[in-house]
């Protein structure tokens, strides 16, 4: 437990030195910040065409759609905060500075998720608080304390969901260097489609999405018990209740994917 609180202090050190250093040049952070909120508004307008045409997405409102794109975005927005630096992970493993991060005390995916932190990505999540907003007043949600507690986890539990499938993903550049697109394959990938609700795919899909990548569980089976909406797949509501669960497995085996990938990590030399 010490070394865990340790650990988050350095975190919290790191961020703030980052944040002050980028606050330097505040004309430029603005004008990042205003790119990455408004440039995150064409995805949440290629819904509102979809809805232009017809009024209902697979028995789903678009304020019902509104509403999985705001938990999903904010969920992924976050992971860009947390581990966003894992996109830059590949140029490591083919310069071989990832070396120097093994022969240091700390852990390999703490020193690499902290070698930067770009404020900007807060556009992201603004936006995404916004639809969320949006999404929640118009919907006429009967609040009940179950309910409250299963939104309230869900962005929690989805950020760790996004975050476990990215450390998974990025781990095919310990053995393919160019690997990098097949990653983002399943993490911007699954983050576009966890926007939409999933009995709108196809079955393999479906299955895909909800049991071999878990990605139904950051948004999709939380906003349908927060709605107390029939899934129309059949599949029983109390799903919605095991997103923290699905979480903790998905970190549990992250981290175990990270290790052994780690551990088999010949160096760029070797």
């Amino acid at each position: 437990m010490g070394e865990l609180l340790d650990g988050i202090r350095l975190y919290g050190r790191l961020v703030a030195a980052r944040v002050r250093a980028q606050l330097q040049y505040r004309t430029s952070f603005a004008l990042d910040l205003a790119g990455n909120f408004f440039i995150s508004f064409l995805d949440f307008a290629a819904i509102l065409v979809i809805f232009s045409n017809v009024p209902q997405l697979g028995g789903w409102s678009v304020a019902e759609v509104a509403l999985l794109y705001g938990m999903s975005n904010l969920a992924f927005a976050l992971t860009d905060f947390a581990v966003g630096e894992l996109d830059q992970f590949p140029q490591q493993i083919r310069d071989g500075t990832f070396d120097q991060v093994l022969i240091r005390p700390r852990g390999t995916l703490f020193q690499v998720v902290t070698g930067n932190f770009q404020l900007r990505r807060l556009g992201k999540a603004l936006q995404a608080l916004l639809i969320l907003g949006y999404a929640l007043t118009a919907l006429p949600i009967e609040w009940t304390v179950d309910r409250l507690l299963v939104f309230a986890l869900a962005v929690p539990a989805g950020t760790v969901i996004f975050c476990s499938v990215w450390v998974v993903a990025i781990c095919i550049v310990f053995w393919a260097v160019d690997g990098r697109e097949a990653a983002n394959a399943f993490t911007y990938g699954g983050q576009f489609f966890t926007q939409f609700p999933i009995n709108i795919y196809d079955r393999w899909l479906r299955r895909f999405l909800a049991y071999a990548v878990p990605l139904a569980f950051v948004a999709y089976f939380p906003a349908l018990y927060v709605l107390h909406k029939s899934d129309p797949l059949g599949l029983p509501a109390w799903l919605g209740l095991l997103s923290p669960l699905v979480a903790l497995a998905a970190a549990v085996a992250a981290g175990a994917v990270w290790g052994g990938a780690v551990r088999h990590y010949r160096s760029a030399g070797g």
